[in-house]
């Protein structure tokens, strides 16, 4: 019958497939990271692999999603550069460093409070206001990642601080990101910004490397390295991309965005099955709290 639950049901289904395998998809580029840190390469380096395989398909993407649209103006080309920068270079590149002193699990517990640093720049840069129950939910968010911290300190030593301090920085820049890309959105779209913006982090990485690296060190990497930047690049990076764009197509930002709570999980569980990383009890109840804050905050908006 139209409009029965089940018939509800099946037709958001594909768009909630969509969104949660986006999220895992996304999920596993910290598993593939710490791997690839097993075989000696450092952040710059595989940034700049990842980056380097992705640049085709974004580049693609772009060309896909700006057919038959207007040319972009000098202002258009300003702003990427400015969104490319601070959501996808300086993000990806801050994210890949702290990666090398704390665990995939806490990295992306980390990461997951985006939601709450858009919500404290929106109040700090463009005065909005933040009501009591909003301020209630950031704190539980905040626990539950003091509570995983405190572990990590014990297991891994003082370097978690300062990868702590390096994926925080990563959050922070994606969510400045997600503030200012609301009207380059409305005039590009989201994919054709997406590929274009994505792109220029692309090159930023890779001429990055070429400032810092010689050359001569690719050939001295261990094989490995290159097919797990590879898959970074293909089904952690430009994959989950698409997956999610289509999945927002269907069942809406709001949805889609509860659909990627799964996120943290999935990474909890990889890290456990491929890392060996430890799952005790302190890390279960930082992610509860964790993903309750942000849940709440999704609510209460």
């Amino acid at each position: 019958m139209p409009g029965s639950p089940t018939a509800g049901s099946r037709s958001i289904a594909p768009g909630l497939l969509l969104a949660g395998a986006g999220s895992i998809a996304f999920s596993g580029k910290a598993i593939i990271v710490k791997l690839a840190y097993r075989h000696g390469v450092d952040a710059v380096t595989l940034i700049m692999l990842r980056m380097l395989f992705a640049l085709p398909l974004f580049l693609l993407l772009a060309w896909f999603a700006g057919r038959g649209k207007p040319p972009l103006t000098r202002r258009d080309w300003l702003a990427l550069l400015g969104l490319g920068f601070s959501g996808y270079y300086l993000a990806s590149f801050l994210d890949f460093a702290g990666l090398a002193y704390i665990s995939a699990s806490f990295e992306r517990l980390i990461l997951y409070l985006n939601p709450t640093l858009v919500l404290f720049l929106s109040w700090a840069l463009l005065g909005r206001k933040v009501q009591a129950r909003q301020l209630w939910a950031l704190l539980i968010s905040y626990a539950g990642v003091f509570v995983v911290f405190g572990q990590e300190l014990h297991l891994q030593g003082s370097d978690v601080m300062l990868g702590a301090v390096l994926v925080f920085g990563s959050a922070l820049s994606y969510a400045l990101y997600l503030m200012y890309s609301g009207e380059e959105v409305r005039r590009l779209g989201a994919l054709r910004l997406t590929g274009l913006a994505t792109s220029v982090a692309c090159v930023l990485c890779i001429a990055q490397f070429l400032v810092l690296r010689p050359i001569s060190g690719l050939a001295e990497l261990a094989q490995p390295v290159l097919w797990l930047s590879l898959l970074n690049a293909t089904a952690c990076t430009f994959a989950p991309v698409l997956m999610v764009m289509m999945a927002i197509e269907r069942i809406g930002a709001p949805l889609a965005a509860q659909t990627g709570m799964i996120g943290p999980m999935s990474t909890i569980l990889m890290g456990v099955l491929i890392l060996g990383e430890p799952f005790t009890p302190w890390v279960a109840a930082g992610t509860l709290l964790v993903m309750g804050g942000v849940w709440l905050l999704s609510r209460w908006r």
